[in-house]
């Protein structure tokens, strides 16, 4: 197989590795680009499960700090915090070597959701008070069990 179909076209040269696949013509895949795809496929699970992430954690966060906004503003929060935990819990019953992971994605998302919940915090309208930086933990608060924890909103 040339290796520029799979420069043309992604979608036809996986069909047909599938098909050689199936058909146990493993003389003619191009492993090099198979490695490459499945290694990408990983990559991806974890990026998925990471932004499902650090979005959870920023939510958590604004609950955490800006715990004095009317709960009518809290909403919006809540309801991000339970799609995007059901998402992770996707990610990890869809995958569940993921979990030997959560420890490190966590680690990796706390810093870009902690940001997240920073610049929606200094958006506050309507007299709400802006939170200031310091008021966002630098570490993670939340243990992994309150994160995965369905009834936790980070209160």
């Amino acid at each position: 197989m040339s290796n520029n179909l799979y420069d043309q076209d992604l979608q036809y040269w996986i069909a047909q590795t599938i098909q050689q696949l199936r058909n146990r013509e493993f003389e003619s895949i191009d492993i090099e680009h198979l490695i490459e795809e499945l290694v990408d496929l990983g990559r991806a699970e974890k990026n998925a499960l990471k932004s499902n992430l650090t979005i959870l954690l920023a939510h958590l966060l604004k609950l955490m700090v800006q715990y004095d906004i009317p709960d009518t503003m809290k909403g919006s929060w809540y309801a991000s915090v339970l799609e995007h935990r059901q998402r992770v819990m996707n990610n990890l019953l869809d995958t569940p070597s993921l979990k030997s992971f959560l420890v490190e994605a966590i680690e990796k998302a706390y810093p870009d959701g902690r940001k997240l919940a920073i610049k929606e915090g200094k958006l506050a309208k309507f007299g709400v008070r802006v939170p200031e930086e310091s008021e966002y933990p630098m570490v993670c608060p939340f243990s992994v069990e309150q994160i995965l924890d369905e009834d936790f909103y980070g209160l």
